[in-house]
């Protein structure tokens, strides 16, 4: 699946890795042996995100050349993988899982809110495929954490705390401890039940 065309990448002149990041690249890079650090190409990419926000021409020019790769190799890879954004985003992308799960579960709704909040600057959305927290649906990605079993309301509150720059609680948004029934467990709940 091509997610975009390098081409339409917004130009930049220049992209250098800072010391801390470079730090962390040539860490990475250490991982595999002589000659096949090419094999680092995912990692260093995160990596160039991670400091500019997305993936520049220049940035993934600089992560070829740092791994000695072919540009174009670096170009397919970025383009391929939906994790790499190769346009400027808001400092929060919310990613809306739209699939079977979420949907019956309301992400219309979600991704609806979503695209009303999504400003650009705070806040982009992306439409995105599972995932793989379907037992939590609707679920909602938000840069690195998983914000689960949202409907209008709680997803409003999760995004008022960004705008007032709080991070909220990762994770199940209703009475539920990670994927068991809302409520907390229904089964094995006496210690008499357990064997000795």
């Amino acid at each position: 699946m091509i997610t975009a065309d390098p081409v339409d990448v917004p130009y930049v002149e220049e992209f250098r890795f800072t010391p801390e990041y470079l730090e962390k690249v040539k860490a990475l890079i250490a991982n595999y042996p002589p000659g096949r650090q090419a094999s680092a190409v995912i990692g260093v990419l995160d990596l160039a995100q991670r400091q500019e926000g997305w993936l520049s021409r220049a940035a993934m020019d600089e992560v070829a050349k740092l791994l000695d790769m072919a540009p174009i190799r670096v170009y397919e890879i970025a383009t391929f993988y939906t994790m790499f954004q190769l346009k400027p985003k808001g400092k929060y992308l919310l990613q809306v899982c739209t699939t079977t799960p979420c949907w019956l579960r309301g992400s219309d709704a979600i991704m609806k809110a979503c695209q009303h909040a999504a400003d650009g600057e705070t806040f982009s959305v992306q439409e995105v495929e599972c995932l793989g927290a379907c037992v939590n649906a609707p679920v909602v990605q938000i840069n690195d954490d998983f914000y689960e079993d949202l409907d209008e309301a709680s997803l409003q509150k999760v995004l008022d705390a960004f705008k007032r720059g709080e991070t909220p609680k990762p994770g199940p948004q209703v009475d539920r401890q990670t994927s068991a029934p809302e409520g907390g467990p229904t089964t094995l709940t006496s210690a008499t039940l357990r064997s000795e």
